[in-house]
């Protein structure tokens, strides 16, 4: 079985989250859902500078200082993730989508209306028992 290590940032203005949404894709269990952006670490790569080249690249934004969140593992139908989150303070929601054909800016108790991938949900179950 395929196993991917990837990194995720909870992006946050103010009071509220960043959601991006996927496009279709040939795998109906995570076609169009809801996820924290994010991707894989390339070889060599530490987790922090991954997530800050992931991030530049998916939607054109810097990221200073990420801190951190949690870590994930989970076991979908093909492949197993395990995928390392940080939260990532932003002063302004300018960002261009190039990878994802949503966005939202949601409070955190607002997070839980999307329809997320399975290996965002305990991310989001997280950010609101801790109402980061």
């Amino acid at each position: 079985m395929k196993q991917i290590e990837v990194v995720a940032a909870i992006i946050q203005c103010g009071k509220e989250t960043l959601c991006v949404q996927r496009g279709p894709a040939k795998l109906e269990y995570i076609s169009k859902k809801y996820e924290f952006p994010g991707g894989k670490i390339e070889v060599g790569e530490t987790k922090e500078s991954a997530i800050i080249r992931e991030i530049k690249e998916e939607l054109h934004l810097d990221i200073i200082e990420p801190k951190f969140f949690n870590t994930v593992h989970h076991q979908y139908p093909d492949f197993y993730i395990t995928m390392h989150s940080f939260i990532c303070l932003v002063e302004h929601k300018d960002i261009t989508l190039t990878e994802h054909i949503d966005q939202k800016w949601l409070k955190i108790d607002e997070l839980s209306n999307l329809d997320w991938a399975a290996a965002d949900i305990p991310i989001v179950q997280k950010l609101q028992a801790e109402r980061i």
